[in-house]
Order: structure tokens, then sequence, then C-alpha cells
């Protein structure tokens, strides 16, 4: 099947299913889309399973679909842009300690306590998985997914100061997910014949993606405003922010630098800087819905796709028992992971009451999850993290994100800001 056939299938599956869950479920898009698409990849299975090779359509569209390239190194910088441009720099700087910290700290933490307890979860299993890509199982369900929980947040008054620390945790720490996930691949991989690397090479190689990145999308946000800025046409100014998107994105991985660090800077700066100096309203505005329209299109697609994932997935009872527990242990570690910063930082400043719980519940994991995943190399190991990895955001999404409101509404009954 051709590239322009997949994707007119793919958009006409999400046009079909977002059209079903408004005259029907009425859930939030991204959550509507996923269920209806899940149920239809489990139909087709059960099809597969009684009538052999009907379903073949279906797993040789998934497998062309190749959702790892297609989240990581494509959608990925539109949904980081369109996200950043919304954040309010002064807003993200009161907050830069706890976020921060989160998106390092917390990410590294959750990431060891994941990988330790589910090495020794899975040989209780007896599952073979070597430790080191237990640690990979825990860089890669790490990174947090604000998309399904944001706009739940905005419609039941939760404070600004806690929608901004949860977009900014998110923003930065799938970032810091890649890397840290690069980095632990480079050990898995020596031990099929390569060259682990040392210590220096791993701070160099953190210091060139973390660091590198945010100065290159310092650069390319102030070039982008600068063009912005001596142009008074909304049309053109919309060409700039998504050559912005494309051409920064892909020069920043082809520097070896983090893309989507470099494209939430760039973001940043262009949503705020750019905005108040560069743009008229009219501009503005139509960037603003170009871009909101971009975001919830892409969602839609993306958890269209998370649930056509099924499709291609293999689980047996040791594996769905192991998948079942990471669950738990997925949430107990972001629980760990979000506690100490908070209470470290709570002697320095006040926090939003029920923070510790709301960003723990809040914290779903999502597409860059199965996409890294994904991105494993083929074997065993791939075979047992891939649905397990599936499993975590399956609950992240249905369960987390349907109930946060209710968590919202019984901690803060009234819409109190963080002082």
């Amino acid at each position: 099947m051709g590239l322009f056939n997949i994707l007119a299938l793919l958009l006409a599956l999400t046009a079909l299913f977002s059209y079903l869950n408004h005259r029907t479920l009425r859930l939030p898009t991204t959550i509507g889309v996923m269920l209806i698409s899940l149920v239809f990849s489990l139909a087709l299975v059960a099809i597969g399973a009684l009538l052999p090779g009907t379903d073949a359509w279906a797993r040789e569209l998934v497998a062309n679909l190749h959702f790892d390239e297609t989240l990581l190194h494509g959608m990925l910088s539109f949904l980081l842009f369109a996200g950043a441009i919304h954040v309010n720099f002064d807003d993200l700087y009161r907050n830069k300690w706890i976020i921060g910290t989160l998106a390092t700290v917390g990410t590294l933490m959750s990431t060891a306590i994941v990988g330790v307890v589910s090495w020794w979860l899975l040989a209780a299993l007896a599952i073979p998985v070597p430790f080191i890509f237990c640690l990979l199982f825990g860089a890669l369900i790490s990174p947090t997914d604000p998309i399904a929980v944001l706009s739940i947040l905005k419609s039941v008054g939760a404070p600004k100061s806690l929608e901004t620390k949860i977009t900014g945790e998110s923003l930065f720490n799938d970032g810091i997910g890649v890397v840290v996930f690069i980095v632990l691949l480079g050990f898995a991989g020596a031990g099929h014949g390569s060259v682990p690397p040392g210590a220096g090479e791993i701070a160099v190689l953190f210091l060139q993606e973390v660091v590198g990145g945010a100065i290159f999308g310092a650069a390319i946000g102030y070039g982008s405003y600068w063009m912005i800025k001596s142009v008074d046409s909304y049309d053109v100014e919309i060409l700039i922010t998504l050559a912005l998107v494309t051409a920064g994105y892909a020069a920043a991985n082809a520097l070896h630098l983090s893309g989507p660090i470099a494209i939430v800077v760039a973001g940043l700066l262009i949503g705020n800087h750019g905005r108040r100096l560069a743009m008229s309203e009219k501009t503005r505005r139509h960037i603003d819905l170009f871009w909101e329209l971009i975001d919830e299109i892409l969602n839609a697609v993306l958890f269209v796709l998370i649930g056509l994932e099924i499709i291609v997935l293999t689980y047996t009872m040791p594996v769905m028992a192991a998948a079942l527990m990471a669950i738990p242990l997925v949430l107990t570690a972001r629980l760990i992971a979000v506690s100490l910063p908070v209470w470290i930082l709570r002697h320095f400043r006040t926090f939003t009451p029920g923070a510790i719980r709301l960003m723990t519940w809040g914290g779903l994991r999502g597409g860059i999850s199965v996409a890294l995943a994904l991105s494993l190399p083929g074997g065993e190991e791939r075979e047992i993290i891939l649905p397990i990895t599936y499993t975590v955001v399956v609950f992240s999404i249905f369960v987390q994100a349907t109930t946060i409101r209710k968590l919202v509404r019984s901690i803060l009954p009234t819409t109190d800001a963080e002082q």
C-alpha cells in the first residue's frame, strides 16, 4: 500500500471515529477515538482468529505505518510546538524549579525505580529480560503526556499554576526521556558486539543533546522571530512557523541535538516574545487557530494509531501478568518522583492543595512511550516490553484521564489558586 493510500485510510478512520465519538460516546476526542479504534482493532483480531487471513490487510497497514518513525520524526515536532506556543513564559519561569526538577531528576528517578523493580518482577514471573532492557522500559514509560488531561483541568477551573506544572514538565521530559533512552540503548547494543559508552561519553552526549538542543532552539526561534517581525502577512508568518518546526527539528536531529527540546524552546520564544513584539492581532489570531487545529487533528490521528497498534501485539499469560503488575509500579514510581521534589521545594514555596496526588494521577503516558518501545531492536525483549508498555498506556488514557475530573473536584472544590 502506497504512502498516499495509507494517509487516506488513516485520515478516513480518524474522521469516522471522531464522528462516532461525537454522536454517541461524547468523550474527549482523544479518548473517544482511541476507544473506538481499540474496539475496531479487537474486532479485526477476533475476525482474523475465526477466519485466518482476513485481517492480513490490517496487519500490513499497521506495519507500514512505522509508528515510531511517524511519531518521533514527524508528528512529535508539530505537537510539541503547538503546545509550547500556548505556554506563558512568565508562568513557566515562576515554576521553573519544580518543572526543571521533575523533568530531569524526576525522569531519572522514575527510570531507575521502574527499571529495578520490573527486573525483579519479570524474574519472579520467569520472564528472562536483561537488566538494561528493564531500564530501557523505565526510560520509555517515564515521559508524561498531558494531552487528554489538560482540557479537563481547564474545564473544572483547576489553578493555572497546576496546568503550568503539568504542561511544562511534559514538554521538557519528552526530550529528557528520549536522551536517557538513547544512552541506555547504547549499553543494550553493547550486548550485541558494540562498545558501551563510557561515563565521559554519556555526560558529553547528555550536554550535547539537552543543552545543545536548547541553544539551537533559541537560535532558530530568534531567527524565525526576526523574520516574522519584518513582515505583516499572516500566511507568510504561518509558513515561517511551519518551516521552523519541520526544518528545525530535522536540522537538530542531523546535528545530534535534541529535536524535542529545540522545538519546545523555539515554540516558547515564538509564543511569548514573538507574540508580543512581532505579530499583529490578526496574525496572532490566525496562528493560534492554525496551530490549535493542527494540534487537534494530529492528536486524534495519534490516538487512532495507538488503538490500531494492538493488532500487531502478542500477549501470553506471563506477559499479561507482568503488564498488569506494571500499572501500579509505574504509578508508584511517578508518586515517588513527584513527591520528593515537591517535599523539598515546599520549604521555599506554596503548592496547590493535593498537588502531589493530582500530578501523579495526571501524569499520563501516551504515544511517545509506544513509539520508543517500537523503536527497540527486534528480539524477545522487544516482544515482551511492547505489550507491557501498551497496557500501561491504555490504562493511563482510559482510567486516569477519565477519572481525573472527579479527583480534581474532590481535592479542589473551589478554584483556589496557588498563593
